[in-house]
Formats: structure tokens, sequence, C-alpha cells
């Protein structure tokens, strides 16, 4: 499989370039490049001082890192958080500290992930009737009925 190219730009000379620590890992990290306080249910955007330019077909995610959600309770708000193909602003992070004490960000602090994926080319198209299937209309909650041989 051919490796495809994201193209960054630093826009703060105190950027860093988004990258995996360990081979193999799905996930690029982000970095902070300011320092910001949380306070407890307190949420904001961490600017991480890069913008990019993805692959043709591709959105890249924007996702928590698990150490700071088991730790401290710090998570990306809007996860996954979507950069379009064609955005070339500069790559913030919304996070959100559901801890109960203050978090604070550092200048090149890992603060989330950003994982990119193919995007499906897609249309829509209205119509009367849909076809069925044998979940039909059955909506949150509804597989733990009873009416499923699964149930739990």
């Amino acid at each position: 499989m051919a490796t495809l190219l994201v193209k960054v730009k630093k826009l703060n000379e105190e950027a860093i370039v988004p990258c995996r620590a360990h081979e193999g890992d799905a996930g690029l990290d982000l970095f902070s490049c300011e320092e910001k306080k949380l306070e407890p249910g307190e949420s904001g955007m961490i600017k991480t001082g890069i913008a990019i330019q993805l692959p043709a077909g591709t959105e890249a995610q924007v996702r928590p890192r698990s150490g700071l959600a088991y730790k401290k309770q710090v998570t990306v708000l809007n996860t996954p958080g979507t950069i379009d193909e064609g955005y070339r602003g500069e790559v913030g992070v919304i996070m959100i500290n559901h801890g109960r004490s203050a978090f604070e960000i550092h200048k090149g602090m890992k603060i989330a992930q950003m994982i990119v994926k193919p995007v499906l080319n897609v249309d829509t198209e209205e119509v009367a009737e849909l076809s069925d299937t044998s979940r039909g209309e059955g909506g949150f909650g509804s597989t733990g009925t009873g009416k499923n041989k699964h149930e739990m």
C-alpha cells in the first residue's frame, strides 16, 4: 500500500509537525502551540499552529488521547472533529475539561490525535419509500427490548 502525504505548513515557529509516537500507530499526534488553562466544565479551542493539505479523497478526524481522557478527564468536545480536504486554515482542537480540577495545557503538549481516512463520494436522492430491513424503524435502545435474541 502506498503511503499518502499530508502537507503541513507551520503558522507559528513553535508549532510541532504532527507525527506518530510509534511505528504502526493509526494516529498522528497533534500538539498545542499555546498555553491555556481549562477550568472544570470549561471548553476551549486549542491552537496547533499548523495548517494542512490532505490527500485527495480524504478527511482528517481529530480524536481524543486516551491517556488524557482516562487520567485527567480531558477530551475532544466534538469527537471526532472533521477536517475537510479543502480546509486550509489553522487546525484547532476543541477540548473540554470534565475533571474536578483545572487542567493546564502547555506549548508542545500532545493534546489530540489526527486520523486520515478515505471519504466516499455520495449524492442524495429523494424517494417515496425506503427498502425494508429486519431492524425497520427500531431506534435508540430498540435491541434491548427483549425482541432481540442477543439481548443482554
